[in-house]
C-alpha cells in the first residue's frame, strides 16, 4: 500500500454546552481532520484531536499542524507498507507529538480496513458489537447547575457520569450528586491539578467515602510516586490518563502500583496501534481499561468506539452520542447513543460517511502534499 497523497483541514465546530477544566474553558473546538489518499483514490481520515491550548498536554493545534505538515505527511507519503502498525516506524526518529501522530495513525488504520473492505473494529481485533458509554460533565457555575446536567444525562439513559473536579469544587458537588444518584456509576477528574499539600490530600480522602469508580489524574503527569501513596491510602481505584503517554510510561506505573485503572485515549497514545499495545498490556496485567476521549467530532469519536470495541474494555467509554456535543457532526450518519449504548459498525473502515460539505463549511485552513 502506497499514499499518494494527504491533506490537512483545520476545522472550526461550536459545542453546544460549553465545557469547564481545571485548566480552561471553552465554546467551540478546532480539530485538524487528515486525508491520506492512495493510488486507487481511497481515503482514509483520521483527526488530530489536540487542545487549543498547552493545558491538558503540551501540544496545540498550531504544533500539530507544524509537524503534521512538516514531518509526519512526508514520512508516510510514497512509502510501501502492508500493515498500518507499520506506518509509525515510518516517523520513528519524532520523538513526542503524540496527538498528531495520532491524527495520521488512524487515517491509516481507516484507509487499510476500507481497502480490505473491513470494519475498523474488526481490524483492531474488536469483539464487542455495542459499547456502553459513558459523559464526561465539566466544572459548572453552581452545584445546582452541575445537577441539571446530570439528571440529563441520566434520562438519556447513560449508565456513567464523569465529574470534573478541582480545589475547591471536589467533595460538596460529589457529595450533591451521590446524594440525588446513589447507585450512579459515578467518578471524578482532576487534570492532574492537586498536590500532596495538606488541604488538597485531605479532600482527596474525602473523595473516599463516595463509593466512586475511580479518582483519574489526581496528581501532575510526571509524578507517578504521589499516585503510588495515595494508592495504597484509599480504596477507590486510582485511573491514570495524562502520565501514560507511552507503554514505557504504563509500565513503569504498574511497577509502581500507581494504578488500578487505566484511561486510554487515541490521541494521547500517538493512534490506535499505540492505544491497542497499551489495551493489551493493561489487560496482561490484571488493569482495567476503559476509553477516554477529546471531545473528538465525529471521526476521532467513532475509531474510539472501534477501539472500545477490543475485549479488556470492561469500564463505560467516552464515546457518547454526537448530539451531546455537536448541533451537527462531520460524518453522517451521527454516532448514537441510545440508552448509554453505542452500536459498533459493521461497514468497511470507518463505518461512517464523511460529511465533505461540512467540513469545506467550517474549515479555516487547508494543506495539500
Amino acid at each position: 500500500m502506497r499514499v499518494t497523497a494527504a491533506r490537512l483541514h483545520r476545522v472550526r465546530l461550536p459545542l453546544v454546552h460549553a465545557f469547564a477544566t481545571s485548566s480552561h474553558r471553552k465554546a467551540e473546538l478546532d480539530h485538524i481532520l487528515v486525508e491520506l489518499e492512495d493510488a486507487s483514490g481511497a481515503i482514509g481520515w483520521g483527526e488530530i484531536a489536540s487542545p487549543s491550548d498547552p493545558y491538558y498536554a503540551p501540544e496545540t493545534v498550531e504544533s500539530c499542524w507544524h509537524i503534521a505538515e512538516r514531518y509526519l505527511l512526508p514520512a508516510v507519503l510514497g512509502q510501501e507498507w502492508d500493515e498500518p502498525e507499520q506506518v509509525p516506524r515510518l516517523w520513528a526518529k519524532v520523538r513526542g507529538n503524540q496527538f498528531a501522530k495520532a491524527g495520521v495513525d488512524v487515517a491509516a488504520w481507516v484507509l487499510w480496513s476500507t481497502l480490505r473492505g473491513v470494519p475498523l473494529a474488526q481490524a483492531l481485533g474488536g469483539t464487542r458489537a455495542e459499547v456502553t458509554a459513558g459523559v464526561s460533565l465539566g466544572i459548572e457555575p453552581t452545584i445546582d447547575d452541575l445537577l441539571t446536567q446530570v439528571r440529563r444525562q441520566v434520562d438519556a439513559g447513560y449508565p456513567r457520569v464523569k465529574l470534573k473536579i478541582a480545589p475547591g469544587w471536589d467533595v460538596e458537588p460529589v457529595r450533591a450528586v451521590r446524594a440525588e444518584y446513589p447507585d450512579l456509576d459515578l467518578h471524578v477528574d482532576a487534570n492532574g491539578i492537586y498536590s500532596e499539600s495538606a488541604g488538597h490530600l485531605a479532600a482527596l480522602l474525602a473523595l473516599d467515602e463516595f463509593g466512586l469508580t475511580m479518582i483519574e489524574q489526581p496528581f501532575a503527569p510526571r509524578n507517578l510516586l504521589a499516585h503510588t501513596r495515595l494508592q495504597r491510602a484509599v480504596e477507590t481505584p486510582v485511573c491514570l490518563d495524562e502520565s501514560v503517554e507511552t507503554l514505557d510510561d504504563l509500565e513503569t506505573a504498574l511497577s509502581l502500583e500507581a494504578l488500578r485503572v487505566l484511561n486510554i485515549k487515541v490521541s494521547r497514545m500517538g493512534g490506535l496501534t499505540a492505544a491497542r499495545a497499551a489495551h493489551d498490556l493493561a489487560r496482561a496485567s490484571g488493569i482495567a481499561v476503559w476509553c477516554g476521549g477529546m471531545h473528538e467530532f465525529g471521526i476521532g469519536r467513532a475509531a474510539n468506539v472501534a477501539l472500545s470495541s477490543l475485549p479488556g474494555f470492561t469500564l463505560p467509554s467516552d464515546v457518547s452520542a454526537s448530539e451531546k456535543y455537536y448541533a451537527r457532526d462531520v460524518v453522517t450518519p451521527p454516532v448514537v447513543a441510545r440508552r448509554g449504548v453505542v452500536q459498533v459498525p459493521e461497514s468497511a473502515g470507518l463505518g461512517h460517511g464523511v460529511d465533505t460539505d461540512l467540513i469545506a463549511a467550517t474549515t479555516i485552513a487547508t494543506a495539500s502534499l
